[in-house]
Order: C-alpha cells, then sequence, then structure tokens
C-alpha cells in the first residue's frame, strides 16, 4: 500500500500545490490525508468533476505548475467537457495530473451504476488520447509512475490519468473533524423516516444516490412496505431533482417528491432555475443537507456557505423553508402541500449513518420496471 503522506510530499516535491476534485471512497484516504493536513488554500472540494478540471486549469496558467484533479470515474464524464475543450493538448494544452478511482474495475465485485463505466475505462482514456497509468501500489513503483506522469504532463501539455484500484492507498492515520453545529441535529435516518410517512404511500419519491436511497429501501422492507413508487437514482449524483422533474411533467395525479441530499443539489444546482421555470404544481423538493458527501468519506460539501431555502427561492421556487428537529418535519410538510410546486423543505441532519446499512436487493432494471408498473393510469 501507498502511503498517502508520502504520496503527497513525493508530488510536493515536482511541484504540485493544489488538490482539487470530488471525494471519492477508494480514494478516502488520500482525501482524508489532504483535508486535515494541508492549509485551505491548497485543497479544494468542487460541486462537480469539471469545475475541479477548470481549477486546475487557472491554477496552471498562474503557476505554470499542474494540480491534482480527483474523482471517482463514475464523474468522468462531467470532466470530459472542459477535458476536451479546453484542457486538452490540441486546445490550450494544460498539464494536470486526474486521479481517478477505478470503480467496477472488471473482475472486482461492485454495484450495478459502477459495472459498465469501469469495464470501458481504459477504453474511453484511449478514445479520449489521453495519457494513463495504473497507479502501482509498490511505493518505490508508484514514485517512478508519478514521477512520469508529472513529466510527460508538463512536456506534452496535456492532462495525464492516474487510475487508482481499491485498496491502494493505505491508512491516513488522520481523522476528519466535525462538522460545526450539527451534532444535535436529527440523523438523516430519523428524519427519512418520518418525511416518508408524511408524505404518504400515494405520493410518487425519487431518492438521490447514496446513504439517502439505501435507507429509505431498508426502511421499506422493515415496515412491510413494496416502495413500487420510490424510484432509487443509484447513481448520476445530481440528477435525482431532473429525473422528478420528468416524471412530475407527466404526472398530473399523484404528487412527485424529489428526496435529495446536499452535495447532489449542488453538483447540478441550475437544475433548480429549469424546475422553476418549468413550474410543475405537483413537485416537491426535500434536501436532506448533512453538509458532507457522506457515502464516500464524509468529506465536507461548499454548502456551509449557502442558505439552501433562499437559494432555491432565487431560482425561482414559489415557497422554500428549512427545519432541524424531526417533530417540525410532518408541519413543514403539511406547510409545503399549501402552495404550488416547485416547493423546497430543507432538513438540517447531522452527518453519519447507522453501520450496516444495507443495498437495495432489486436490479436497477426491476426496480424499474416496478415503478413503471405502479404508474400506469390503471393502478
Amino acid at each position: 500500500m501507498i502511503d498517502p503522506s508520502h504520496f503527497v510530499e513525493h508530488l510536493g516535491s515536482q511541484g504540485v500545490t493544489l488538490y482539487t476534485g470530488v471525494p471519492d471512497s477508494l480514494l478516502k484516504q488520500l482525501g482524508s490525508y489532504i483535508m486535515a493536513e494541508l492549509p485551505r488554500e491548497q485543497h479544494i472540494i468542487t460541486a462537480n468533476e469539471g469545475a475541479a478540471v477548470a481549477i486546475a486549469m487557472g491554477h496552471y496558467l498562474r503557476t505554470s505548475t499542474p494540480a491534482v484533479v480527483y474523482l471517482q470515474n463514475s464523474g468522468i464524464g462531467n470532466a470530459i467537457n472542459p477535458l476536451m475543450s479546453l484542457a486538452d493538448r490540441e486546445v490550450y494544452g494544460t498539464p494536470m495530473i486526474v486521479v481517478v478511482g477505478w470503480r467496477g474495475r472488471p473482475g472486482v465485485k461492485d454495484e450495478p451504476q459502477h459495472v459498465k463505466q469501469g469495464r470501458i475505462m481504459t477504453e474511453l482514456l484511449d478514445a479520449l488520447d489521453l495519457p494513463w497509468v495504473m497507479l502501482p501500489q509498490n511505493p518505490d513503483e508508484a514514485d517512478a509512475a508519478m514521477a512520469a506522469a508529472v513529466k510527460t504532463a508538463l512536456d506534452q501539455h496535456t492532462p495525464y490519468v492516474v487510475l487508482v484500484e481499491k485498496g491502494t492507498f493505505g491508512d491516513a492515520g488522520v481523522s476528519l473533524p466535525e462538522i460545526p453545529g450539527t451534532a444535535n441535529l436529527p440523523s438523516r435516518e430519523d428524519a427519512l423516516i418520518t418525511a416518508a410517512d408524511a408524505v404518504g404511500p400515494d405520493a410518487v419519491i425519487v431518492a438521490t444516490t447514496g446513504m439517502l436511497s439505501r435507507e429509505l429501501f431498508e426502511y421499506r422492507e422493515r415496515a412491510g412496505l413494496p416502495g413500487e413508487r420510490d424510484f432509487l437514482t443509484v447513481g448520476g449524483m445530481g440528477h435525482a431533482s431532473s429525473i422528478a422533474l420528468g416524471i412530475a411533467l407527466r404526472e398530473p395525479e399523484r404528487e412527485v417528491w424529489c428526496f435529495d441530499g446536499d452535495g447532489a443539489l449542488l453538483m447540478h444546482l441550475g437544475s433548480l432555475a429549469v424546475i422553476a421555470d418549468q413550474a410543475p404544481p405537483n413537485y416537491r423538493h426535500l434536501v436532506f443537507n448533512n453538509q458532507v458527501h457522506d457515502s464516500v468519506g464524509g468529506q465536507p460539501t461548499a454548502v456551509n456557505v449557502v442558505d439552501v431555502a433562499a437559494a432555491a427561492r432565487a431560482l425561482g421556487y414559489n415557497y422554500a423553508a428549512s427545519v432541524s428537529e424531526v417533530g417540525s418535519i410532518v408541519g413543514a410538510v403539511a406547510e409545503l402541500r399549501a402552495h404550488d410546486g416547485p416547493v423546497l423543505l430543507e432538513l438540517k441532519v447531522r452527518p453519519g449513518s447507522r453501520p450496516g446499512i444495507g443495498r437495495p436487493t432489486r436490479t436497477p432494471a426491476q426496480s424499474k420496471r416496478a415503478f413503471m408498473d405502479a404508474l400506469r393510469p390503471d393502478q
């Protein structure tokens, strides 16, 4: 395994001083070290992966040194546009090191949303004409690989991709600081159960990717409820709100609720303006805000500087509010229903989740069919 502190020190000796990206579980140890040990000006957690590429580009334009962009390979789609239309050697030719957690690597069991992305990863990089390497787990070999990556990026004026498989980085020996002001907030699971009960069994729920969907699925199982009107978005971070919009515009008979997260909301915040412009009266948006990327390690999002309810209103929502107690959720849901959509309720919750949270036992295809069947006009 590679010691994260040595990895960062080794890159620092080659002039790399900035790390930016979206956290990934395979890079958790590296991310924890960077978060705990680097000063704020050397580490930026971005709303989406494309923004990290742009920040790295700006950094190089001023310093002539490459930055590290880190991400999970499922987020490579968000990065492709700036990688190809800005950083590519045929455009602005901007050196950077793109460290990618390789989820769904062939031969390694993973969740369904990662399987195809993992299978085509190397072919995709070749098609993009990006130089790449698999990071060796031997420390000396890793040093040589990273030195070659930095040299190639600078010499060829190109982004250079470093693929990282599970178990490559060792324990960082650090812990992330607690998010101030969250210790006395309710758990996301308690807030979720209360909200789901308040919404009722007849509504449509589109739940964002990550722990929230897993907790909703487990709650339905424990309660003996079919949950056939729950669409669990197991991939595509940030797109649950737009999936809900597509349903709401064609589902006039039922309320459509998006159960969202703060990191997902920030990733594609512009979607709220489109939702407001379309203005389906049956659209209800709940944002479970714990201020972190919970399912990949608990790294903070930038939502602490945002008044979520005020932002929703500024983007055109008809009504928005915020609560921080489970006992306030039922009344707040009733208040949402007193207004035509789109409307939003921020539920402030604490980071973390109950140990042993399971995963949906249905495949995405099975879930899709059950959901579509449940919304047929004769149901």
